[in-house]
């Protein structure tokens, strides 16, 4: 058997709110211990047990806004002023390099930026069925005012008017089938013929580069 050398997938997944993106992405990593998630920097204070590089990095404010004037991140976003979170490209690449698969669960707006900065992310928008079955989850909740539904669902239309600019959508109705629709996009990815370095030596001795 050839052992498999070829580089990891970054796996992005993002859509709206009350999507169940959160729960699609446990059941994921749940099912698939190859797959790491990534681990964020911010800026905010540990909270009780919290681990340093395993919950997230912490980080000075006056480091994060060095890496950021680095290029160190492939997204970031500064939350009402308060407090930096963002992905390190650093660690990202490292992971990918080890062969391991690395999931990042972000907003549509931190999708882009991370699709613009690494092409070779593969980015998957979670929909909802329709947009009535997204406002009885958010309803269903029971944490959120009518003001604030309303306000999450106009918000919903604006990010689903990127769909077209994402490489798959999963319609997020049946969960096990949701899950299983990422893993198939998992494993095609991993065919891809340009992650095939374990390949190389039968591309030499056939005369052609992989």
């Amino acid at each position: 058997m050839i052992e498999n050398e070829a580089k990891g997938v970054l796996l992005v997944l993002s859509g709206p709110s009350g999507v169940g993106k959160g729960t699609v992405c446990k059941a994921l990593l749940a099912r698939n211990p190859e797959v790491k998630l990534s681990v964020s920097a911010t800026t905010r204070a540990p909270r009780p047990g919290e681990v340093e590089g395993v919950s997230y990095f912490f980080k000075t404010r006056e480091e994060f806004e060095r890496m950021i004037a680095a290029g160190e991140f492939l997204e970031y976003m500064d939350v009402f002023g308060t407090n930096y979170y963002g992905t390190p490209r650093a660690y990202v690449e490292q992971q990918l390099f080890a062969g391991d698969d690395v999931l990042l669960e972000i907003d549509v707006k931190g999708a882009m930026n991370v699709k613009r900065i690494f092409p070779e992310a593969v980015l998957v928008f979670i929909a909802p069925p329709s947009m009535e079955t997204l406002k009885k989850r958010l309803v269903g909740r029971g944490t959120e005012t009518e003001e604030a539904v309303k306000r999450r669902t106009q918000e919903a239309f604006a990010e689903m008017k990127l769909m077209p600019k994402y490489d798959y959508v999963v319609v997020n109705d049946v969960l096990e089938e949701a899950v299983r629709s990422v893993e198939t996009i998992l494993e095609a990815e991993r065919l891809r013929a340009w992650r095939r370095t374990d390949l190389t030596n039968l591309c030499k001795e056939a005369g052609t580069d992989l």
